[in-house]
């Protein structure tokens, strides 16, 4: 990144004009034009590029509570074409809520925000979650299975409906009303047993790439009110901890639960946390960011995140950076700084907010290079290892192009996950006995799997160059990344009389990556 680089007035699509359409035209001039004249940068082969799907009060799908399965189906699959068309890699699906469910749990009722009766499976039947998972890999993407822990319900006011196998009715002994809303107490060995034992079973029956949790631990903070957990504290914690102490124990003890048991069942799915941005301020403490935040995930959610990926019970930690760059009380480049330096061993993806773009009191969100420029932060010398957005719907609604920034510019070349190595660094043997012939339509290129060896892949990435040059293992030679298919792929963006190479590496469940395959070149010949 070039930090010199500028593009004067007319970066602030918000400046007065002489007419509002002539302001349109501007805006729509600037967004659409602004992938060619940005400064270069070499986008990295190895980098995670994730989006939320936020199911609960159906922020991003379903778009309303009468569809039909058929309906359901064709906007979700609509959604996942166009994530895929964007040059994203992984899709973080909401699959709980509120103690209900997107999937066919033996623990939760169906959602009420997938049918509009809580309880009540869809009609016809399918799963939403097994249908993501299959759609997913298809398209060479990964489903982060999402669940919020400990929210049972967003608005007291209507438990009275609920289903009779919710929690609230089965176990109210585990509950606590705060607010406007009612919560698992994490104080409660039994309540943690039973969110724990959920998770497992999707992690046991779903073949899920990870494990999601958001930022919600213990709940944010209501104005006059203390959380109502003193019997909790009275059984389990007095004497032997501070309040405050215990319910981080109590978090600790939950996190460190949910990893040992996911290793135990599944090595290769993965768990990751997406923390508030701000762990502490320096002003409670001198290993805080610099920051003025009026809440911290520490002294507030009491969820210690600096301390989980320290002691390796995440695999990844994706903090919600949702301020701009130069925000005076939270300033993103400062975030991002700390949250390197406190990432240990583990990935540290950076999570932004499309939905503040020219919508929010803070100006800096007018700027339609905010996004960009956050991402070229955030890649800039490895800083981070990818990033995510919230949420899926601000694909189509575009503002100020932010979109079309990244499918035209930010992921115009494809990118693989990076590799966990603190779970397996051991690279799968490459494909082998590699064939390609021209056929109607396009190259037809055939391969083995390795698995005769005993080392079968998870997907296989396709390079291609053309001419006789052999393709490098490089984004921006990537031509195809194959998952949950037979061994064999029809390129059909070829053009007649021109002579491809092609060479072929395996990927396995982590994402280590094979040697290049031998390379086959071949000249098209058919036109159809």
């Amino acid at each position: 990144m070039n930090p010199s680089f500028t593009l004067g007035s007319v970066t602030d699509c918000a400046m007065p004009e002489r007419s509002a359409r002539l302001k349109s035209l501007a805006c729509w001039l600037l967004c659409t034009l602004l992938p060619y004249v940005l400064p270069a940068q070499d986008a990295p082969k190895r980098e995670f590029r994730g989006i939320w799907i936020a199911t609960v009060n159906q922020i991003d799908w379903p778009s309303g509570s009468r569809l039909s399965t058929e309906e359901q189906i064709a906007q979700l699959t609509a959604l996942l074409d166009s994530i895929a068309a964007h040059g994203f890699n992984t899709v973080i699906f909401q699959v709980r809520p509120a103690g209900d469910a997107f999937y066919d749990s033996p623990y939760e009722p169906w959602s009420q925000w997938l049918t509009g009766v809580q309880g009540q499976a869809p009609d016809p039947y399918y799963d939403p979650l097994a249908f993501l998972v299959s759609e997913c890999h298809r398209r060479g993407m990964e489903l982060h299975a999402w669940f919020n822990p400990f929210r049972a319900a967003t608005d007291v006011r209507r438990i009275a409906g609920f289903a009779p196998e919710h929690v609230v009715n089965q176990h109210p002994e585990w509950l606590l009303t705060y607010g406007n809303s009612v919560y698992f107490d994490p104080g409660l060995p039994a309540a943690r047993a039973w969110v724990l034992r959920v998770i497992l079973d999707v992690v046991r029956r779903y073949d899920i790439d990870a494990v999601h949790f958001d930022d919600y631990f213990y709940p944010y903070k209501v104005d006059n009110q203390e959380f109502p957990d003193t019997l909790s504290y009275t059984l389990h914690g007095a004497g032997s901890q501070d309040l405050d102490a215990w319910r981080r124990s109590n978090v600790d003890a939950f996190v460190r639960a949910v990893h040992d048991s996911i290793l135990a069942a599944k090595p290769w799915v993965r768990f990751g946390i997406s923390p508030f941005a701000v762990w502490r301020n320096r002003s409670m403490d001198p290993e805080g960011s610099d920051t003025r935040a009026g809440i911290a995930s520490y002294d507030d959610l009491h969820a210690d995140i600096r301390a989980w990926v320290r002691k390796g019970w995440i695999d990844y930690v994706l903090p919600q950076l949702y301020f701009s760059i130069g925000f005076p009380a939270a300033d993103y480049e400062k975030l991002l700084a700390w949250w390197a330096r406190n990432r240990g061993d583990r990935h540290l993806y950076i999570g932004h907010s499309p939905y503040k773009i020219n919508a929010n009191s803070d100006k800096n969100w007018e700027n339609p290079r905010q996004i960009l420029e956050q991402v070229y932060l955030a890649r800039d010398g490895q800083t981070a290892q990818g990033s995510a957005f919230f949420s899926a719907n601000w694909l189509a609604k575009n503002p100020l192009g932010w979109a079309d920034t990244l499918k035209n510019h930010l992921y115009r070349h494809p990118a693989l996950i990076p590799p966990s190595p603190w779970i397996d660094a051991r690279p799968p043997l490459e494909p082998y006995d590699v064939q390609l012939n021209s056929i109607r339509g396009g190259l037809l290129l055939r391969w083995k799997d390795p698995a005769f060896r005993g080392d079968s892949a998870c997907y296989y990435v396709v390079y291609r160059r053309e001419g006789r040059q052999v393709p490098e293992a490089v984004a921006e030679h990537i031509v195809a990344v194959l998952r949950d298919q037979p061994e064999a792929w029809l390129d059909t963006r070829t053009r007649v009389f021109r002579k491809y190479t092609y060479a072929i590496t395996a990927v396995d469940r982590l994402h280590n990556e094979s040697g290049l395959s031998e390379a086959v070149s071949r000249r098209r010949w058919s036109r159809r």
